[in-house]
């Protein structure tokens, strides 16, 4: 029979000391020395960075149920990309009021209903962050977006069937959608069952 306990107890690392590296507005970079399950001291590198919330609004449209996305440009991947909006939460905000106001500030609209989907760890090997997810439904339109100076953002509608078929492959190229997506179908079933 697996023992859980036995297992897990001999796979733990303990921290002993962190060393800060390299800050910027968006991240940090520190040096965690933790020592093994053996007793070994080692050294890994971390990026610390607050949590991100991301919303999957669904609205109805003429042509049935749709996704509300955002296209923008991705720096590190030199390409447009489209997504579900999200962004990280501001120094004291929850993980629902983080994704009310993405969802408002990216799109400009808010939604009647916000649940929870589910939460990962984008990279927990190297990363100590967590991400979000949540479900919009009975959204409004508001008067415009509220982006960042920093941000160039269009809104699309996009049916909810042609997102299915198209990611993986640009535009929709943020491995974080496919979470989303998949959190947003798991969802989906159970409320059928």
């Amino acid at each position: 029979m697996y023992n859980e306990l036995h297992s897990n107890e001999r796979l733990i690392w303990t921290e002993e000391a962190r060393r800060n590296l390299f800050t910027c507005p968006i991240f940090s970079i520190r040096e965690s020395s933790c020592r093994s399950p053996d007793h070994e001291l080692r050294v890994f590198t971390v990026l610390d960075a607050p949590d991100w919330a991301i919303v999957v609004p669904v609205i109805e449209t003429e042509h049935g149920k749709a996704f509300v996305m955002v296209r923008q440009w991705r720096h590190g991947s030199q390409a447009l990309s489209l997504e579900f909006p999200g962004g990280v939460f501001e120094r004291g905000e929850d993980a629902r009021s983080a994704a009310a106001r993405e969802l408002q500030e990216e799109t400009a609209y808010s939604a009647g209903k916000i649940n929870k989907l589910g939460d990962f760890n984008p990279n927990p090997a190297i990363m100590s962050n967590k991400v979000h997810f949540f479900l919009a439904e009975d959204l409004d339109p508001l008067e415009s977006q509220n982006l960042d100076d920093d941000e160039y953002v269009e809104v699309a509608v996009v049916p909810i069937n042609e997102v299915c078929r198209g990611m993986g492959k640009p535009p929709y190229i943020h491995a974080l959608m496919g979470s989303a997506l998949m959190l947003y179908t798991l969802y989906q079933q159970n409320k059928a069952l």
